[in-house]
């Protein structure tokens, strides 16, 4: 037998080291050729790492979040034959970026509920967090005896092992599971258990009035570690400016109503995002300076004549921000095919690094969550992000009468460094102009 040492190889564009994200294996497993061994995080993609020998693990390098440096060993393995710890072995080699991983059921930014569309997902590769339990004052460990079951030793601020259903039930009742003996393998508690533990006196607090002990410890890591470290670039190095207008939303809303009544069967149900994203197209060119991407280590700003609009995605483990590209081109109906392709994509876990890459703006929405009004954080190196928020019936004053309308509150920052407080206002103010009166949305 010999041993194999797969190193993390060049994934490219000049990588000098990857985040470890996740580990598929663990020492003792029997694995395959092309078996995906660990997933690891560039800057640019989240890339599995396939084992290129069959063989068993007998050492792993490194902890999730940890860096490994282009060249270090990753994975040890026993395989047949000589195996290349020696250098006689074949040389790994480079993996292909996979994609975005897939996570659970999320939701695109732009939110729920009618008028703001259907929402997506993204990655997530983190290990459940360790919960560590404050300890109440109790040294030793004590035996608890379930009922055909070995005593179990449990110490306190050691975590009782029992399933989802019997900690919601143990929590409604006020019970800390901490006190109940489990019957099941290695002390797990049951419902019966419970019941156990109630009918020989165990008490109980009043429903809501339980003690809440415990921290739980979450490692920031993967995606999560990767926006904080975006939140934070774009926080320091920008000095943002906010902008908040109300607009009234009646009539595209009552335009939106008809087009979805009257569509064909192969067009899609239209959400506010294209009418908002047809303005921004429509008033861009008369203010140059706002799309743009900002190079202010070189100092140089880079002027797009094409729109690309970022759509930023909140899941379950952070944001990312597939890109509507050359919505300049793309009357309502495409744009809102384009935007549910990126939200199924990355629902998916399919979207490629082109569909995450190269936005000029972003527009960023809490939907019919979206409160009063938001104070959006640029998506650097852009300059400019737009915040609608919530489209509700309001009184205002009108023509001298008191009418209810459906009126939303546009909000929006710009980096003051290139855009000026009074641009971004008369922009936004442009903006919110089309919107009121959508038939100028279609008029050239």
């Amino acid at each position: 037998m010999g041993r194999y040492v797969f190193k993390l190889p060049d994934v490219g564009e000049g990588t000098a080291e990857a985040e470890i994200v996740a580990w598929h294996v663990k020492i003792g497993d029997t694995i395959e050729e092309d078996q995906n061994l660990v997933d690891v995080m560039t800057d640019k993609a989240t890339v599995e790492m396939t084992s290129p020998v069959s063989g068993k693990v007998i050492s792993l390098h490194g902890e999730p979040g940890q860096m490994a440096a282009v060249g270090s060993a990753l994975v040890e393995l026993e395989v047949e034959g000589a195996g290349n710890a020696a250098g006689n072995g074949k040389a790994a080699p480079a993996p292909k970026p996979a994609p975005i991983p897939k996570e659970k059921k999320n939701s695109l930014a732009p939110g729920g509920g009618e008028g703001w569309g259907e929402g997506a997902s993204a990655p997530t590769h983190s290990e459940p967090p360790k919960s560590l339990q404050q300890s109440p004052p109790h040294p030793s460990p004590l035996p608890l005896r379930g009922r055909g079951s070995e005593d179990v030793k449990r110490t306190f601020g050691d975590k009782p092992l029992a399933s989802p259903a019997v900690r919601q039930r143990a929590r409604d009742l006020g019970i800390e599971l901490q006190y109940v003996p489990g019957s099941g393998p290695a002390g797990r508690i049951g419902h019966a258990d419970l019941d156990t533990y109630m009918q020989s006196g165990g008490t109980a607090a009043r429903p809501g009035q339980a003690k809440r002990d415990g921290i739980e410890e979450v490692k920031v890591i993967g995606l999560r570690r990767k926006i904080a470290e975006k939140m934070q670039e774009s926080k320091r190095r920008i000095p943002h400016y906010a902008y908040i207008d109300e607009v009234d939303m009646t009539e595209l809303e009552e335009l939106r109503a008809h087009l979805n009544k009257t569509k064909r069967a192969d067009q899609p149900k239209l959400n506010v995002l294209p009418f908002l994203i047809r303005a921004l197209v429509r008033v861009l060119p008369d203010y140059p300076q706002i799309n743009v991407r900002f190079d202010d280590e070189a100092g140089v700003v880079h002027r797009y004549a094409a729109v690309h609009v970022g759509i930023a995605t909140q899941t379950a483990n952070g944001l990312i921000v597939p890109v509507v590209r050359h919505a300049e081109a793309r009357d309502v109906w495409d744009l809102a095919n384009e935007i549910a392709r990126l939200a199924q994509l990355t629902r998916e876990g399919k979207a490629s690094r082109d569909d995450l890459s190269g936005s000029t703006i972003t527009i960023t929405s809490l939907g019919a969550l979206g409160g009063l009004a938001t104070t959006p954080v640029i998506n650097h190196p852009e300059v400019a992000i737009i915040g609608p928020n919530a489209i509700i019936d309001r009184p205002v004053v009108k023509n001298g009468q008191i009418v209810v309308r459906k009126m939303m509150n546009l909000s929006s920052s710009f980096d003051h460094r290139v855009v000026d407080g009074f641009d971004a206002a008369e922009f936004i103010q442009r903006v919110k102009a089309m919107l009121e009166h959508p038939a100028t949305l279609f008029m050239e």
